[in-house]
């Protein structure tokens, strides 16, 4: 019985002499067919077409012998060490690495990637793979059959994007292609690729200090009304305590898009987006698009901004996963319910408003919570009354597509 395996990677470069030594020794080789058909792997070996590596890694426990796994680049980034070292494999995993495919699609187009997001796509995970690129100024991503550069390209509709795509990196037909994402679906790819996705100007800093995106500036989330040019600014429904409230509702994160419709000012917008969500603010006002364009430029972050009325405007955006309501009343909260978004966010002004809502989603499924805010801000010199609002906050989630 097995109870040990080495993995190696490779890069396309000569295996190195500890790569050699543990595949001479093996009576087991497991592998995709290009890797099985290296003139190091020993003819005599027990050969295993690399599949379902959890169905691979209980043949390997089950073999007399030693056994080596060979795969694409750094097996233990987004590979396939995390599996084998699953505890019901009982299999202790020796690691011999290669450059990973990120690193070398990187080195290809001669940029830095410590500041990249990198991501998987497969069929059942390419919608928050492209959320990511859509938040994001430069992302890698690991693409797979059927979540290709085309696919991406095809769902970052109406963003701008450019694309550098590194066919089958490593091997003698290694090509390098630098595009417009809207191209991207008129080229036929070949597999295994990493797409490099790149969105607006790309920071030069030497600063950085931790890999990713940079936590960045300022500190906290629902900003005073100062932040986003004082309270002249911020429309109804816009104060910080209700904004404060909607994103605790709403929990806007990595992979999701969320909508902000009747997005007034960019409050909400810029401080979605800096939870690292993808984010599309609608309004139907210039004058209130080109206040978002401008809070989201100043906190670095990028929305896609679109001018129009919902809820007619609404019909041709992708789907979200959370929405705030910020204008538009109940006939738009009903639209966007017609969407399945996992959570929507409003407020109302009367109680008559919020009934007539909260039933609306009521009636279309959600389960349904409604508070009273009421907030006092005092001056503290004096201690007397400076401003008063009272709102009703309305929140719906959807139970099957919770969390």
């Amino acid at each position: 019985m097995a109870d040990r395996v080495t993995v190696i990677g490779w890069d396309g470069s000569p295996l190195t002499a500890a790569a050699r030594s543990a595949l001479g020794a093996a009576t087991l080789v497991a592998g995709a067919a290009h890797h099985l058909a290296l003139a190091e792997v020993p003819p005599a070996a027990e050969r295993i077409r690399l599949g379902s590596v959890s169905l691979a890694a209980r043949r390997i426990a089950a073999h007399r012998g030693t056994a080596v796994v060979l795969a694409d680049g750094d097996p233990g980034f987004f590979g396939v060490v995390r599996t084998l070292r699953a505890p019901e494999f009982g299999l202790e995993v020796e690691v011999v690495p290669a450059v990973s495919s990120v690193a070398q699609a990187f080195a290809r187009a001669g940029m830095p990637w410590d500041d990249a997001q990198v991501v998987v796509a497969h069929p059942r995970t390419l919608r928050r793979a492209v959320n990511v690129c859509r938040a994001h100024t430069k992302v890698a991503v690991l693409t797979s059959p059927g979540a290709g550069p085309a696919e991406l390209g095809l769902l970052l509709q109406g963003v701008h994007r450019t694309f550098v795509i590194c066919e089958e990196l490593g091997t003698e037909r290694e090509q390098v292609t630098v595009l417009t994402s809207d191209k991207a679906a008129d080229h036929t790819w070949r597999d295994p690729n990493v797409v490099i996705v790149i969105g607006g100007p790309v920071a030069a800093s030497d600063t950085g200090w931790i890999a990713g995106r940079d936590p960045g500036a300022p500190r906290g989330w629902a900003l005073p009304a100062a932040a986003y040019g004082g309270d002249a600014q911020l429309g109804e429904g816009e104060s910080d305590r209700l904004r404060a409230a909607q994103l605790a509702r709403t929990g806007p994160r990595v992979g999701d898009l969320v909508w902000d419709i009747g997005c007034g000012s960019g409050a909400f917008t810029a401080e979605a987006a800096r939870f690292g969500a993808a984010v599309i603010a609608v309004d139907r006002d210039p004058d209130a698009c080109a206040r978002t364009t401008a809070v989201s430029r100043h906190f670095g972050v990028q929305p896609q901004i679109v001018q129009g009325t919902a809820p007619y405007i609404l019909e041709d955006l992708p789907e979200p996963d959370v929405v705030r309501v910020g204008g538009g009343g109940a006939a738009v909260v009903s639209a966007v319910a017609d969407r399945r978004p996992a959570r929507i966010v409003t407020h109302a002004s009367t109680r008559d408003e919020a009934e007539l809502i909260g039933r609306d989603l009521t009636e279309h499924g959600y389960a349904v919570e409604c508070a009273l805010l009421q907030s006092v801000e005092l001056d503290t010199r004096a201690w007397t009354e400076r401003e008063r609002t009272v709102v009703f906050l309305l929140s719906g989630m959807l139970p099957d597509r919770a969390p």
